[in-house]
């Protein structure tokens, strides 16, 4: 079941205006974040409204997970990588989603956590992340 005022389920500005549709997965959505100082840096959302991962049967945790592994997978293929991040931080969102970050060693950031919205922001042309999806896409 989906929200009616949550960002992910309505895809309201809040998604579009950071993220970028890219496809469905087995169990979620993925999306490209505008933000590129981590190149290939993508989100995937869970496909119905959930907020806590321990509210996820086994069955909907694995596909979770599963969908996790395919996309780190798919950027280590595209972009290889020196390590891929995970991150679950939504203290003041509602919905279920994972940040996944290619890091790349002497990269932004390398060796520390990830910054959600560093500054100066990283955006690229339309032309650069469509390039960036195909590979994504190439990959899964």
């Amino acid at each position: 079941m989906l929200s009616q005022t949550c960002k992910y389920c309505t895809m309201n500005h809040e998604v579009t205006d950071v993220m970028i549709y890219i496809c469905d997965l087995t169990a979620s959505k993925l999306y490209l974040y505008r933000e590129q100082s981590n190149p290939g840096r993508c989100v995937i959302a869970y496909r119905e409204h959930s907020n806590e991962l321990h509210d996820l049967d086994e069955k909907e945790l694995a596909a979770f997970a599963s969908d996790m592994k395919t996309v780190g997978n798919a950027l280590r293929k595209a972009f290889a990588p020196k390590k891929v991040n995970y991150g679950m931080f939504n203290d003041l969102g509602d919905h279920l989603h994972c940040h996944i970050v290619p890091k790349y060693e002497g990269g932004y950031a390398f060796g520390s956590m990830f910054q959600m919205n560093p500054e100066p922001a990283k955006l690229l042309s339309d032309e650069e992340y469509a390039e960036i999806i195909e590979k994504i896409k190439a990959n899964l």
